[in-house]
This record gives C-alpha cells, sequence and structure tokens, in this order.
C-alpha cells in the first residue's frame, strides 16, 4: 500500500517547512503540491516527472527538499510553454519576444527576482540561454515567488542556489573557477547588495547543500548496473523525441534520428563535467568513483547505442531500396497489440554463428533487456543483439562509420547493404519480408540484387 502522488507532495512539502519553522496553512500547502503535481505528471514527460523528485528528496535536508521538489517545475521547450498555474506568476518577471525568453526590468522593491537573477548571474533584458540555465532559472523563479510569504531570504537564498546548482554538465572556466567556485561568489554579491545576512560558514553550507543535491540529480550516471543507466537514458530519449510517443506510427528515421541525437550527446559528454566536488565534498575515494561511473557508463550505453543505430540501419536501408521510409512497425511488427502477441521481426531470424568476439555485457542488456519498462519501445533488443553477435564488437564500430555516412547522403543504401555480412543482411530481408507485407515482393527482389 502507498499513498497517492498528490498526498507523497503535501507530506513533503509540510515535513520541509514545518522543519524550518515556517507555519503555512494546510490549503496553501495543498496548492503548492497541486502545482508541482499537475506541471511534472502530465503532458509528454517521461523522466523529469514526480518519481524522479521522490527519489532525490530521500534522506535530504529541508531547503534541498524544497529545491528539488521546484527544481524541474519548468521544462519550457518540453511542456510547450509555462506551467499553466504558475504562468501569470513568471510573466512577471520573463518576456516572451519571438520565442526568445528574458528578464524583465527588476523593480526597486522585487527581491525575489533579484535573488534569482543574481543567483545565477543573469541581467534584465538577457536573453535566457535554452541549455544553459533557463528552465532552472525559471523553477528558482517559481519557488522563490511562492515561498517568500513563508520564509526568510536567506532560505530563499539557499534554495535559490540548490536549484541553480541542478544546471547539468559545466566545466571549469577561463579563470579556472568550477561552477560551485562561482556559485559561492554569486551568492557573496547577491547577499550583500540585497543586505541578506549570511556568514562564510552560512555560503560554505549553502555551496554544498546545492552540490549534493545536484549530484543526486545525475546519480543515474555512477550506476553500478549499466542496463539501469541505460533505462534512464531511454526515458531521456522518449521524453525528448516527440515522434516516439506516437506508437507503431513513428517512422524508421524518426526512431534513428533519436537514438542518433542521444549517441552523439553521450559520445561527446566530457565525464569529468557530471558530477562536481566542492571544499571536500565528496571525499576524495567518493569522488573517484562517481567519475570511474560516469566514464564507464557513457562509453557502454555510448556503445549500447551504436548497435542500436547499426541494427535500425539495416532495416531504413531495406525500407529506402524497397518503397521509402515507413513506420517502424511495418518492418518490424507491433510492440504489444490488443489481439494477442503480435509477430515480431525477430520471431523469424536463424541462430547467428557467433564467431566474432563480442562485449558480454553488451550482449546481456541487448538479450535480457533495460531494467525499466519503456511505453514506446522493447527494452529487450533481440534485432540488435543478432546485428551484433553477426558483426562483432569491432565490426558493429566500422558498421556505425559507413551507416552515418549512408544517413548524410554520401553512401548509396545498396552500397551500405554490400559493405555488410552478405549472411546477415539475407537473414534479415526474410525476417522483414514476413511481417512487411506491403514489401514482401520488392524485398525478394532486393534480395536477388545483392
Amino acid at each position: 500500500m502507498t499513498i497517492a502522488t498528490i498526498n507523497r507532495f503535501i507530506t513533503l512539502f509540510s515535513g520541509a517547512l514545518e522543519a524550518l519553522s515556517a507555519r503555512v496553512p494546510i490549503t496553501e500547502i495543498e496548492r503548492l503540491a497541486m502545482l508541482i503535481h499537475q506541471s511534472m505528471d502530465q503532458g509528454r514527460r517521461t523522466y523529469h516527472v514526480s518519481t524522479h523528485v521522490f527519489d532525490m528528496c530521500e534522506g535530504m535536508k529541508p531547503r534541498q527538499v524544497l529545491a528539488t521538489l521546484f527544481h524541474d517545475v519548468v521544462y519550457y521547450q518540453l511542456d510547450g510553454g509555462f506551467p499553466q498555474q504558475a504562468h501569470r506568476l513568471l510573466m512577471r518577471s520573463i518576456r516572451v519576444e519571438q520565442q526568445t525568453l528574458m528578464i524583465r526590468a527588476i523593480g526597486e522593491n522585487d527581491t525575489g527576482l533579484a535573488l534569482c537573477a543574481g543567483v545565477f548571474g543573469f541581467r534584465p533584458g538577457e536573453i535566457l540561454p535554452l541549455y544553459g540555465g533557463m528552465n532552472e532559472f525559471l523553477s528558482a523563479v517559481v519557488a522563490v515567488r511562492l515561498l517568500e510569504p513563508h520564509l526568510p531570504p536567506k532560505e530563499l537564498l539557499a534554495i535559490a542556489a540548490c536549484i541553480e546548482a541542478t544546471v547539468p554538465f559545466r566545466g571549469v572556466a577561463a579563470n579556472g573557477t568550477g561552477p560551485y567556485d562561482r556559485l559561492a561568489d554569486r551568492l557573496r554579491r547577491v547577499s550583500g547588495s540585497l543586505g541578506i545576512v549570511v556568514s562564510e560558514m552560512d555560503i560554505d553550507t549553502m555551496v554544498k547543500d546545492a552540490l549534493i543535491m545536484a549530484n543526486r540529480d545525475v546519480a543515474s550516471f555512477a550506476e553500478a548496473d549499466p542496463g539501469t543507466f541505460l533505462a534512464t537514458t531511454w526515458l531521456l530519449i522518449e521524453e525528448s523525441n516527440a515522434p516516439l510517443s506516437a506508437i507503431g506510427i513513428y517512422s524508421i528515421q524518426d526512431y534513428r534520428g533519436a537514438l542518433g541525437r542521444m549517441e552523439k550527446f553521450l559520445s561527446t559528454l566530457n565525464p569529468d563535467h557530471v558530477f562536481h566536488r566542492y571544499g571536500g565534498t565528496p571525499t576524495d575515494e567518493q569522488f573517484a568513483a562517481l567519475l570511474a561511473g560516469a566514464r564507464k557508463n557513457l562509453a557502454f550505453a555510448t556503445q549500447y547505442l551504436g548497435a542500436k543505430i547499426v541494427s535500425i540501419s539495416v532495416i531504413e536501408a531495406l525500407a529506402l531500396l524497397t518503397g521509402g521510409n515507413c513506420p517502424v512497425s511495418m518492418f518490424l511488427g507491433d510492440i504489444r497489440s490488443a489481439y494477442g502477441k503480435p509477430d515480431r521481426a525477430e520471431d523469424f531470424l536463424p541462430r547467428v554463428p557467433g564467431t566474432e568476439p563480442v562485449d558480454e555485457q553488451l550482449v546481456t542488456v541487448l538479450e535480457r533487456g533495460r531494467s525499466k519498462e519503456s511505453a514506446n519501445d522493447l527494452t529487450v533488443s533481440p534485432l540488435t543483439a543478432f546485428v551484433y553477435r553477426y558483426l562483432g564488437h569491432d565490426g558493429t564500430a566500422r558498421a556505425l562509420l559507413s551507416a552515418k555516412e549512408m544517413f548524410a547522403g554520401n553512401l548509396p543504401a545498396m552500397e551500405y547493404l554490400r559493405g555488410l555480412n552478405a549472411d546477415m543482411v539475407r537473414a534479415l530481408i526474410g525476417a522483414c519480408a514476413r511481417i512487411a507485407l506491403s514489401r514482401e515482393v520488392a524485398l525478394r527482389a532486393l534480395d536477388k540484387a545483392l
């Protein structure tokens, strides 16, 4: 038995506010909880939802809990705008012009907006950077505006700092300072300009609290089980690619494009920018473990996505040569069906000779599946496992380079297929011909042409 999600939000708000000696009417707590719940658990979100908040809040300090509750309340590009319940509040602070968001002029008595702008280092009239803190800043504005009647400025400063710290994947600046050194400097400046009395010890505590919360926000990067990290990655792929929500309808190229964008992002992400430390927090040993986990998981996820791209690239080539792009389900079958177990292309594949060296851990994840269910894709990848076992680890890496040449228009689909293992391609053609009824004749003809 467990309590309703909305009641978990109410409980978290109540406990955190009470711990900070804030006497807030239960009706107001209910209103805050409803805003967070409605903002996070509707629309296209699959990762930045209430479960992410609940996982983060476990065992954290009251100010961290409040910051966590608010830190993802605004996801402008994903939600298609501001949360309905916070729209009017945000429009007091933000001006929208030609799809860009800018901070309005800050009124003389608008301490809340001045505090948030100071903590984030933004200025009035400045265009908010889409991937450089825009959503986090807007979330902080919502938090500070709504909590301002109930908490002293010092706590609001700490909460805004925690939310700012969740701007991900930042490195060392040209002057050698890290993101948390810079945050500490901004806290000193904004507290001084607004007359908020804080000591150096207070600032040190605020920054460390923010750091701990931020590292927990990306904790999946240090997962011991790569399948768990991949499950999180998959939720992000689904969340950030609207076409994939049309289950059974999204096209081969929609699917391949989503995989490609995530593979490119993870392969270029510096693992040293995932986790951070400040003032000895976390310890040397803890930090080394976090960095090692990030490096391992990024490398593994990149290889996994690369293998997925190679397998779908073969299907894409088959589609292009027999009539053009089409729904993935036309060639591979439905993920699930109301009429029973659907036929799938992998049901008609032969056994793989298995003579090429492979990464056994990668094979295990492909064949046994990621650790969390997906609404838009199978968690197991038998087709990719088939291709990966046929080509081997190194052969799959070479095929990925050729596939990208095909995607870029530099390599004809026919030449791409001819560069792969002929037995593997023939087996995939036979399997797809059993599923793609309208392409069966064309697929058989392609088999002969190859």
